[in-house]
């Protein structure tokens, strides 16, 4: 994993690239995040980045950052397979912890009440945006 280049994962992207992302992220984060509410210690900014990575007035290069953060998460191809209990999550935990160090401060308190509001209503309140 040290040849893991996290500036390179989280690279915004142009705007297909970030489409592109987009679609994948909406159609497989909640399935994915089910599988690994257990294995990730952050599970409620995980979903405040989704929620902040889905807000058109996220500036456009943070939600490019947090879309190839979440991309990574939601793909089942990365570095160390997620179908290894407790490690399979560790390098996507690694991304997902340098997305937020990157982007934080535009992680806003609506994205966490959203976050909240769809961890309180699971099953019914993961759903795509």
């Amino acid at each position: 994993m040290d040849d893991v280049k996290y500036g390179e994962i989280l690279l915004p992207g142009d705007e297909d690239t970030q489409a592109r992302r987009e679609k994948t992220v909406r159609k497989k984060f909640w399935p994915t995040f089910r599988k690994a509410v257990r294995q990730i210690p952050f599970s409620r900014d995980v979903v405040a980045a989704f929620y902040c990575a889905l807000d058109p007035q996220t500036p456009l290069k943070v939600r490019g950052t947090l879309l190839a953060a979440l991309a990574y998460f939601v793909l089942p191809l990365d570095v160390i397979p997620d179908v290894f209990v407790g490690i399979g999550f560790s390098d996507d935990i690694a991304v997902l912890s340098a997305a937020f160090a990157m982007v934080s401060r535009h992680m806003k308190p609506d994205h966490y009440s959203a976050a909240d509001s769809a961890l309180a209503d699971e099953p019914q309140g993961m759903k795509t945006v």
